[in-house]
């Protein structure tokens, strides 16, 4: 028998935290019982498309929503569903808020199964934000099953009706920490040594770059032989290098870009900052928290839920990045020898082979409404 096709609704497939998770769960799902294809917002080829197509996954794209081109997209949206009607009975919208929109054409053509996933627990206050709340208030009306990445995001996102958690599932094999894999690691990327912090995540305001290259500042006031490795790209990467060079810190701060090579870089770092502006959960946070190492996140930006080690210390940005960076070196000061957490992240539900299985089976029920 073919596999049932579920299709993806995202903005794009470049290596993000969304996107990311979206891939481990497609890379563990029986492809000869469920296949994904995907629904993208933007041209051109980007960082997982050629894995996909790989896979056996087909990638269509439709113009991106803004408000200078809105009858061009809902036209793009209407001529889509109403073509493919007959090749999906599982749509799975990733676009926050504005999942409203295609779900809303899902549900004209008839396709039975129409899921609204929550990825953010608030939005950035702009000039965009009364659109997206317009649409978040449509949801209930668009989609038949609500999905998040962690109860906060739920919340926010869908209120009091009932959703589902789907755990930002990681391959925790491929996150066990190895001291003597880091320490080759390390001579060969010449960070013997060196008090290494890192961080994960693409160059957007919200992830607060500025905020963590202030509190690398600090640091390195005090330690001299800091290193700060940047895996992402993003809009904000060339104003965040020219406040490195401001700074004088170019020697000291290495643009990674997009990376395959997250579990080799987080077996290099001694500590990992996540001082996001907000966040649904947070994928590299839990990936980090595998290796062993120790992380710092904003308070109350970052969900508590996301602290499933015991290894993650939530400070108020409020605080200050002197604050932030005193804390960091007393806990580089005073932790003791760094442990394998792989088990732990098990055991919190966030081991992809077994996560996958639940959501294939999800997708099949759907399948057979």
């Amino acid at each position: 028998m073919e596999p049932i096709r579920v299709l993806q609704v995202v903005t794009t497939m470049e290596r993000a935290g969304l996107e990311t998770m979206l891939m481990n769960y497609y890379r563990n799902i029986d492809r000869e019982r469920v296949q994904f294809d995907f629904l993208r917002h933007r041209d051109g080829e980007h960082a997982y498309d050629a894995e996909i197509r790989a896979m056996g996954g087909r990638i269509y794209t439709v113009p991106p929503f803004n408000p200078i081109n809105t009858n061009g997209y809902l036209s793009a949206l209407n001529m889509f569903f109403s073509e493919h009607r007959n090749n999906y009975r599982v749509v799975h919208a990733h676009l926050d808020c504005l999942s409203a929109i295609p779900l809303r054409f899902a549900k004209k053509y008839g396709i039975s199964t129409r899921i609204a996933h929550a990825h953010v627990s608030r939005m950035t206050f702009d000039i965009k934000l009364p659109i997206r709340m317009f649409y978040r208030a449509l949801l209930p009306y668009t989609a038949t099953d609500l999905f998040a990445c962690s109860g906060d995001a739920g919340k926010w996102m869908f209120g009091k009706r009932k959703f589902t958690v789907i755990p930002n599932a990681i391959d925790c094999s491929a996150f066990s920490y190895d001291a003597q894999n880091s320490e080759r690691l390390r001579r060969e990327n010449g960070l013997s040594n060196r008090l290494v912090i890192g961080h994960v995540g693409r160059f957007d305001p919200v992830k607060n770059h500025a905020f963590l290259i202030e509190v690398f500042r600090k640091i390195v006031n005090q330690r001299r032989d800091s290193i700060l490795l940047l895996a992402g790209a993003g809009n904000t990467m060339a104003e965040i290098k020219a406040m490195v060079r401001e700074y004088g810190l170019d020697d000291q701060v290495r643009f990674l870009g997009s990376v395959s090579n997250v579990p080799e870089l987080l077996q290099m770092m001694d500590v990992f900052v996540f001082p996001s502006l907000y966040e649904g959960l947070g994928i590299s946070l839990i990936e980090a928290q595998s290796t062993g190492l120790p992380c710092f996140a904003s308070q109350n930006c970052v969900p508590d839920s996301a602290n499933i080690t015991g290894n993650v210390r939530f400070l108020p940005l409020d605080a200050g990045a002197e604050a932030w960076a005193d804390a960091i070196l007393r806990e580089v000061g005073s932790s003791a020898n760094r442990q394998n957490c792989t088990q732990a992240v098990r055991d919190a539900g966030y081991d992809i082979q077994t996560e996958a299985r639940k959501l294939e089976m999800m997708y099949l029920n759907f399948h057979g409404r």
